[in-house]
Parts: structure tokens; C-alpha cells; sequence
């Protein structure tokens, strides 16, 4: 490999790495405004709309960004571990909304005038 060729592979594996973690952060914000309770629902679902594609043709990482892929990895894992844990919370808070009793008392058949 040529000393060009092996710069622009490095590069492109610089540059996938930054787009995996721009999504890493993006959905660390988002976590970070959930738990803060500032996050608008459909703010959060325009975010996260788009299928994320691996890149193609990369060939295999270099030694060199070895270290930095395995910190995104960690930091992809934390995310998901996260989501998971809201997504269990949420469907706990939806069950519970389901079950309350959330109608009206009912209300006095007649009154006692003797009070």
C-alpha cells in the first residue's frame, strides 16, 4: 500500500469513526434531556429518524484508530444500556397509567339534610 493510499484509508476510517460518534453524542443529548425531563417527544423522534448505514469498503481498521474505535464502542454500549433502562421505565410508567383509576369518584346518591 502506497504511503497516499494507506492516508487516505486511515482517513476514511477517521471520518466513519467521527460519524459514529456524532451519533453516539447526539443520542447521549438526548438521554441527558430525557432524565432532565426537557425533551420535547417529537423533537426526539425527528432526531432520531434516519437509518443509520455502515459504511462500505473501509477494509479493516487501522492499528492506529484501534484505541479510539474501542472508547465509541464503550460509549455505543453505555447509549444502549440507557435506552434499554428508559425504554423498560417507560413501559413500567404505561402499565401503571393503564391500571390507575383515573375516573371520576362517584358522586352522592342523596344528601342528608340532617347535617
Amino acid at each position: 500500500m502506497t504511503k497516499e493510499s494507506a492516508s487516505g484509508w486511515s482517513s476514511a476510517w477517521a471520518h466513519a469513526l467521527d460519524d459514529v460518534e456524532l451519533g453516539v453524542q447526539e443520542a447521549e443529548r438526548l438521554l441527558s434531556r430525557l432524565h432532565a425531563d426537557t425533551l420535547d417527544p417529537e423533537a426526539a423522534l425527528s432526531a432520531a429518524q434516519g437509518a443509520w448505514a455502515p459504511p462500505v469498503g473501509l477494509g479493516p481498521l487501522p492499528e492506529s484508530l484501534e484505541e479510539r474505535a474501542r472508547i465509541v464502542l464503550a460509549r455505543q454500549l453505555a447509549v444502549a444500556e440507557q435506552l434499554a433502562a428508559a425504554a423498560v421505565q417507560s413501559r413500567r410508567q404505561l402499565t401503571f397509567a393503564r391500571q390507575a383509576d383515573v375516573s371520576a369518584p362517584p358522586r352522592p346518591l342523596f344528601v342528608d339534610a340532617a347535617c
